[in-house]
Formats: C-alpha cells, sequence, structure tokens
C-alpha cells in the first residue's frame, strides 16, 4: 500500500522511515537492543547501495541472538545521509536493507523494527535539513520506538560505530552503549564500552542477558 508520501514505502515523513518487521509480541516496558546498521550490522562499504555487497560483521549475528533469546526486541536505527545527498533513493535502501534482513533470517536472528534517518545538512530539496530530531545524534529515532514498542529506555543498550550513536543513546536516557572500534569512557552517566574483539563480545552478550532482569 502506498504511503501518504506517494510512494510504497513506510515513510512518516519524507525523510524518516519506520518499519515494524515480523509479529512478535512484546509485554510493555521492557528494554531493547539498538544497532546501528552500516558499520555495525554489516560492514560498511561507504554509502551500501548494492544488496550484492551486503556482508554481515562477524560479531552481530551472536548479539542479536543474545537479544532474540534474552526476548527482547531489537530495533535498527540508522542514519542514511546518501539519500538527501541524492547518491540512491529509497527504493535503494529498501533492497539493501531487505538484503541485510534476510541475512540476518538466514542465521535465524532476528529485527523487530527499523527506523531511518535521511535528512541532512548537505541534502538536496526536502531532505537538506540541518540538525533534524530524528538524525542521531540526535535521539530521535531511539524515543519514536520506544513510544511505539513501549520500551524502557534507561534499560536499554545501544551497538554502534561511531560517536553520534553513543551520544544519541545517552541523550535517550539509556544508560550504556558498546562502541566498534572505539575506546572506553563514560560521559554524564553513559558508559561507552569498546567493542573490539572476542572479550568485548563476551561482555555485551552478558549485558543483553541481563537485561530482562527487574529494574532496582
Amino acid at each position: 500500500m502506498a504511503d501518504k508520501f506517494g510512494t510504497a514505502h513506510p515513510l512518516t515523513e519524507p525523510g524518516v522511515w519506520v518499519e515494524r518487521i515480523g509479529d512478535r509480541v512484546f509485554p510493555g516496558r521492557l528494554p531493547a537492543l539498538f544497532l546501528d546498521r552500516d558499520g555495525t550490522i554489516n560492514v560498511d562499504t561507504d554509502y551500501p547501495s548494492n544488496p550484492d555487497e551486503i556482508v554481515l560483521r562477524d560479531d552481530i549475528v551472536p548479539t542479536i541472538a543474545a537479544a532474540n533469546r534474552a526476548g527482547i526486541p531489537v530495533v535498527v536505527v540508522t542514519n542514511q545521509s546518501g539519500i538527501a545527498r541524492g547518491y540512491f533513493g529509497w527504493s535503494v535502501f529498501a533492497d539493501v536493507n531487505g538484503r541485510v534482513l534476510e541475512l540476518l533470517r538466514d542465521q535465524s536472528v532476528f529485527v523487530d523494527m527499523v527506523l531511518a534517518c535521511a535528512y541532512h545538512e548537505a541534502g538536496v530539496g526536502p531532505l537538506a535539513l540541518a540538525d533534524h530530531p530524528m538524525r542521531k545524534p540526535n535521539p530521535g529515532m531511539l524515543i519514536e520506538a520506544a513510544k511505539r514498542l513501549d520500551l524502557d529506555l534507561r534499560r536499554s543498550l545501544i551497538v554502534g560505530d561511531k560517536l553520534a550513536d553513543m551520544q544519541a543513546g545517552r541523550r535517550a536516557g539509556l544508560a550504556q552503549g558498546w562502541l566498534v572500534d572505539g575506546e572506553a569512557a563514560v560521559q554524564s552517566g553513559f558508559a561507552i564500552r569498546p567493542l573490539r574483539g572476542s572479550s568485548d563480545l563476551g561482555g555485551l552478550l552478558a549485558a543483553i542477558e541481563t537485561l530482562v532482569r527487574a529494574p532496582d
């Protein structure tokens, strides 16, 4: 079915994609695993636009599998400035994203929601907006997912490959995030943990497995 912007894509406005994936039902006030996409789920190929070139990162399948086992939602939150810059459109994004989800399903792991923001100050036309609330490091995509899935943001965590991902998590009220190939840090009550090897991955998996415990 076409949306109100005249396309077949789940756009809530010209530069914001919000898509519920699958039919898993969750009780209210669960934490979530938030994931950036390019550079976190799949290897970043610099504005990915060819589904045939998508390759999953080695550490992402066990990460999503841990969240699936814990029974918590998995939510992808991705900036897509390539759309704003005119490199490709939402149809290409849909093809690439569909391939990402297909590769994950082939490994028996599942995502529950995808949000994407295409606004950027260097964009063209209606997508040429600076500091849009949905664009990371702003927390809009996380907050929108929380409204739609009735999430407990404070107990949620985020994994990403850029400081903007960590900043979005902190601004949304999360307490911790894992930064791919990053360094540990603490920022205003938000703990950044590195994700560089098997020991870091083990810590992330352990944190995911404890997310459904009752809050203090």
